[in-house]
């Protein structure tokens, strides 16, 4: 069976969701603080994006910068956000759980993927997955906890490097969960990607910069880039948004 092809844009506001959508996009990744890789969203902008938008919002549950391994105080605050934001409008959660020894933790990702199902809406495994040491074993455990889909580059840091893998899991275990790639995605490699893996969903930032010339003074700096951006923030660009929508999409 043919599937229809999906481009999600990962978002850090409500300005990059008014973006994506205008791009022609009809899913994102609703974040806080793409700086450190994104974090959890304020409820204020879910409900902002629900009501002017018609996108579907998947929402990022992560608590903290860093890694995956959570205690329980984490935990407890992950599944809380996660209640809120799908009684907000929220029609996914994104999330990740790690041992330390780099495996799923079946439990919580089973608790997560219980509570996202009662609401009856998608349940998605992010990139945590991708610094598993068994690509195998990790993808099978996450479908036997249920997770609807699996956001990966192909334990690459780029997904264009990664499409060996992608293509595997694809044919092994596409019947069982959805697999969406991500990092490094653009118009120019999308096509190749989706050829070479057999994948049919794409995830990208669509990243573009705007200056902020209060991000530093002589002697203090809140940038979080470098070099020409110094003082810059990344947003989604609404071209490069419909480029690869019309690369993919068409």
């Amino acid at each position: 069976m043919k599937m229809n092809k999906i481009v999600e844009i990962c978002t850090g506001s409500y300005q990059d969701c008014l973006a994506a959508e205008k791009g022609g996009a009809s899913r994102v990744e609703l974040n806080s603080a793409l700086s450190v890789g994104g974090l959890t969203p304020s409820l204020a902008t879910l409900r902002k994006v629900k009501r002017d938008t018609s996108l579907n919002v998947v929402c990022m549950v992560r608590p903290r910068a860093a890694g995956f391994c959570y205690d329980d105080i984490d935990t407890d605050t992950m599944m809380e956000d996660a209640r809120i934001l799908l009684e907000n409008g929220a029609d996914g959660i994104a999330f990740g759980f790690l041992n330390e020894d780099f495996t799923i933790h079946t439990d919580k990702t089973k608790k997560m993927v219980d509570l996202i199902h009662s609401y009856n809406k998608t349940a998605v495994f992010h990139r945590a997955y991708d610094v598993c040491k068994d690509p195998y074993k990790a993808i099978e455990d996450l479908i036997q906890c249920g997770v609807d889909r699996l956001l990966t580059s192909g334990l690459e840091a780029k997904a264009i490097d990664g499409t060996e893998l992608l293509h595997e899991l694809q044919n092994k275990y596409g019947n069982d969960i959805q697999i969406l790639a991500g990092s490094g995605v653009n118009a120019k490699n999308a096509n190749k990607l989706i050829e070479e893996t057999g994948l049919y969903q794409v995830h990208s930032s669509c990243k573009s910069y705007y200056n902020d010339p209060t991000t530093k003074s002589e002697k203090v700096s809140y940038a979080y880039l470098s070099g020409e951006h110094i003082c810059d923030y990344d947003i989604v660009d609404v071209n490069l948004v419909k480029n690869l929508v019309e690369v993919v999409e068409k």
